[in-house]
């Protein structure tokens, strides 16, 4: 009680020593130009700022210095459908019937090698733990290392099976390593597909093999088959890239002899490996750069390959479904990934930490200062035409309200957003990516008399606006 009533004795001097201050000033021939700062008020949005230093000349200049893109057309594609990603900015290069679904065949096992990787991963299973040859995997037709009932193999033996020689036995066997079924594996299968964000994707089996070439025995209810569109296999790609880095420990194994009694190893299916440049019979296919991922093949679904290559930093993901031979998978390949490399370039338009024209600070509620300077907290990257000196970024700034920005304010605060957008000719989607609008430093409280002083200004403000506004 005796607390409340010295704090109400004090609010009583302030509030006299204040109408005091007030009689002074009203009586004073002029005000003090202190109390004439105007507060900004932020700017909600900023649209069509260019986020480079560039002038509009420099600009144009450069757009006309980069490459002109061709249409797909020109790229004589004789397949039923094809797709080409950059997984880093999920950009879209170019597409034909990639929403499709089809048989995927083989490329199925890429959903296997994932998962199977992801036990690893998680310690649910070790590379040299090894595996007993389940019934289910013995009687696989198709592709396979002839795997006996019983048999025993390490993870990584039966992976590199199931990665280099597509076997489809290799593949049965760690599905079931996994899950206890195959059928268990499926559901596996399904759910991850949904998590990844695929749209068509549906698996019956670990392996890509039509219904009626599974064993009878281990056939599901069901009487669908596996289907995946070009779009998502790319997807599906983008994911083993990035989660699984060491992927071409095991995609770029050129052979590998499974058993020391085997008169033959396996060899890649992949003839487009970097490293088969110096091979008689792959030298014509080997790409620059080529590193993965994997081949498919059914009577159903054609010849088809998921590719991905990396050049002068940048990484693509291909995948070409339904072409007429083996080889042919592999030139039209060719075709998609010459497209991406010879077009296009991934760039940093936008710098970490970088300050918005216009936007360069945000005013502050019972600060020390009215406002406090404000950064961008990541940097922006876009795939451009390649040559693109200063591309022409589309920039909207939006500051949140206000109110809600009272001190003390710390340095690094989110106190907005920025969204960059980007059109590249040619290419139907806009690019985009929102970054936070943070504080670069600390916006400490002012103390009360400054407090004090501002909101008598703010009042003779308002109270000299009210009467300019008589006359």
């Amino acid at each position: 009680m005796k607390y409340k009533q010295k704090f109400s004795s004090k609010k009583i001097v302030i509030k006299t020593a204040t109408v005091g201050l007030l009689l002074n000033m009203l009586t004073s021939p002029g005000i003090p130009a202190a109390f004439a700062d105007t507060v900004n008020t932020p700017q909600a949005t900023e649209s069509g700022t260019n986020a480079t230093d560039a002038t509009a000349a420099d600009q144009t200049a450069a757009n006309k210095a980069a490459v002109k893109i061709p249409s797909i057309d020109t790229l004589g594609l004789e397949l039923k459908s094809a797709v080409l990603i950059e997984p880093t900015t999920g950009e879209v290069l170019l597409s034909m019937n990639a929403d499709e679904p089809l048989p995927p065949a083989s490329m199925t096992k890429m959903m296997t090698e994932y998962l199977v990787e992801e036990a690893v991963n998680n310690g649910q299973l070790s590379w040299d733990q090894k595996i007993v040859v389940p019934e289910n995997a013995a009687k696989q037709i198709g592709s396979r290392i002839f795997l006996a009932e019983g048999d025993e193999h390490t993870v990584k033996e039966l992976y590199i099976a199931m990665a280099v020689g597509s076997a489809n036995d290799a593949t049965v066997a760690l599905a079931e390593a996994v899950s206890g079924s195959e059928q268990e594996f499926v559901s596996l299968m399904n759910q991850t597909a949904q998590k990844m964000g695929m749209k068509t994707a549906y698996f019956i089996n670990s392996t890509g093999l039509d219904r009626a070439d599974m064993p009878e025995k281990f056939r599901p209810d069901t009487d669908r088959e596996t289907v995946m569109s070009a779009m998502d296999a790319a997807m599906l790609a983008k994911y083993i890239v990035t989660d699984h880095p060491d992927f071409s420990d095991f995609t770029t194994i050129q052979s590998y002899k499974f058993r020391e009694r085997d008169k033959n190893p396996i060899i890649n299916y992949n003839w487009m490996l970097e490293a088969n440049k110096d091979i008689k019979n792959f030298k014509a296919y080997a790409y620059e750069g080529l590193d993965g991922l994997k081949t498919g093949h059914t009577s159903k679904a054609g010849n088809c390959f998921t590719a991905t290559a990396e050049r002068d930093g940048m990484r693509l993901i291909s995948v070409v479904m339904g072409a007429n031979s083996e080889a042919h998978r592999f030139t039209e390949t060719k075709k998609v990934l010459d497209f991406g490399f010879n077009n296009f370039e991934v760039k940093q338009v936008v710098a970490p930490k970088a300050v918005i024209a216009g936007n360069e600070t945000v005013p502050v509620d019972k600060g020390k200062r009215d406002d406090v300077s404000v950064v961008t907290d990541d940097g922006v990257t876009f795939i451009v035409p390649k040559g693109t000196v200063s591309p022409q970024i589309n920039t909207t700034v939006t500051v949140n309200d206000a109110s809600t920005l009272v001190a003390p304010i710390a340095a690094g605060t989110k106190v907005g957003q920025v969204k960059y957008s980007y059109k590249v000719e040619g290419i139907p989607q806009v690019q985009e990516k929102t970054v936070n609008l943070i504080t670069s430093e600390e916006a400490p409280k002012a103390g009360w008399f400054k407090l004090l002083m501002r909101g008598i200004g703010d009042f003779f403000k308002d109270l000299f606006k009210g009467i300019k506004n008589l006359f």
